[in-house]
């Protein structure tokens, strides 16, 4: 579908570009290996948020480069709303659009938050280029801003689609806060209800889960919908892989949990949480 963008994003972008330091590359014409396992949507919105690092830095300093690929995600936006409803068009892809500057600028923590965050990073192009964690946060952070303009079955798509290429299952509803890292992030999954305050860090196959559902009154074969059923995580948390964080419960700030830790009640702030490790019984093989 054709689309025409009437909005600011482009200039706020160029700005947003003038303002980045060497490390992101953003105008450093480098001939990276393409990499087209992505849906359009994904491959659109890495030329517009980190272009030096996707083969597209040409559109750093050309205005009507820019403009016309904005406004090829409009159109790819405006395709997948439209099956839900024909009132829902032009309005939401423009306020997404919109946003795509803000949403750069946290994306730009969250890469900090990751080479903070990892002894194994080197640079901060490995990891706009190679995080799974980075690409499931660049989907996310478009697709809750979907979801909050009235559009959660097509937020929802995109984030299957990201769920698919990383392993990562973050619903578009979750709310997420500043300098955000999920380290490997394989089977890590963040329901809807959930809200993360800023610079926090998970491991792999951490859940942000419901502990129980609530039936609907008339009919119990059916959940309830739209209730608060996940948690809350405030600010400085890690935890650590395997962990389940279940229900509606808070974890304060300046919390650590441990791998593989089962959390059904609330944190207080600055606590570490551990499991004692089981007993291991260690036998000789008799080979004959």
């Amino acid at each position: 579908m054709e689309y025409t963008y009437t909005g600011s994003a482009h200039m706020e972008l160029r700005a947003s570009y003038a303002d980045d330091d060497s490390r992101f590359r953003t105008r450093q014409s480098s001939s990276f290996p393409e990499r087209n396992t992505v849906i359009e949507e994904t491959r659109l919105l890495r030329k517009l948020l980190f272009p030096g690092c996707w083969n597209a830095a040409d559109i750093v300093d050309d205005e009507a480069a820019l403009r016309e690929t904005l406004e090829e995600l409009g159109g790819h936006f405006c395709n997948g709303i439209q099956p839900y409803g024909p009132d829902c068009l032009s309005t939401p892809v423009e306020a997404v659009l919109d946003e795509l500057p803000a949403i750069r600028q946290q994306l730009k923590q969250d890469v900090e938050a990751a080479y903070k965050g990892d002894p194994a990073a080197t640079s901060y192009v490995e990891i706009i280029r190679s995080y799974p964690g980075l690409h499931a946060m660049m989907v996310h952070r478009v697709a809750h801003a979907l979801y909050d303009e009235s559009q959660p079955a097509y937020a929802r798509e995109l984030a299957e689609a990201a769920h698919t290429a990383t392993g990562i299952d973050i619903h578009p509803g979750a709310e997420i806060g500043e300098y955000f890292f999920i380290d490997h992030g394989s089977g890590v999954v963040i329901g809807e209800t959930a809200t993360i305050g800023d610079w926090v860090r998970l491991y792999q196959a951490v859940t942000l889960g419901a502990l129980h559902f609530e039936e609907e009154e008339d009919d119990e074969q059916t959940l309830k919908k739209g209730y608060k059923r996940h948690p809350d995580i405030g600010d400085n948390v890690v935890i650590g892989a395997g962990s389940k964080i279940l229900g509606p419960i808070t974890i304060g700030d300046h919390v650590s949990i441990e791998a593989n830790a089962w959390v059904t009640d609330d944190v207080p702030a600055h606590t570490n949480v551990f499991i004692k490790h089981p007993e291991q019984t260690r036998k000789p093989v008799d080979d004959q």
